[in-house]
């Protein structure tokens, strides 16, 4: 076996490999709520969570706010309006395009999952003091502007 050549990138020492491994972590371990508990996908929680936040968006600023692909974001609405869980109306400013919003029953089982995902935050990163916590989203937040969002 070769050895690595000197100055050649390990994929461990790789910051967005390192940023991307947890994130995925931290997704997927939040998922597991969600997805046994209530039956959503990570995409739709996404819409859901963004809508439960925001109100009303068009999918445009969904896929925007979730740094989604368009693709998943329509597939994720599609799923949440099956399931009467997300609505459409009519965008009165664009009428190419549509608001979605959470229905009632989208926006009790919102309200039941912020809890559980509140409580999986505080296991993750309640042992962190709490100027930690702060740097780390100060962190994050020079990431995501760096990375052009």
């Amino acid at each position: 076996m070769s050895q690595p050549e000197e100055g050649a990138l390990r994929l461990a020492d790789f910051l967005p490999y390192q940023l991307s491994i947890a994130s995925n972590a931290v997704s997927n371990r939040i998922a597991e709520l969600y997805r046994s508990e209530f039956g959503l996908k990570i995409p739709e929680w996404r819409v859901m969570a963004v809508l439960g936040d925001r109100g009303a968006l068009t999918q445009r600023q969904l896929a925007e706010a979730t740094v989604m692909d368009k693709v998943a974001v329509n597939r994720a609405c599609k799923a949440l309006e099956a399931r009467g869980l997300v609505e459409r109306a009519p965008n009165r400013h664009d009428g190419r395009s549509h608001h979605l919003t959470l229905t009632p029953e989208g926006q009790t089982i919102h309200g039941r999952i912020m809890p559980l995902a509140r409580e999986m935050e505080r296991r993750l990163f309640g042992s962190w003091p709490a100027a930690d916590r702060a740097a780390f989203a100060r962190l994050l937040a020079l990431v995501r502007a760096g990375a052009g969002g």
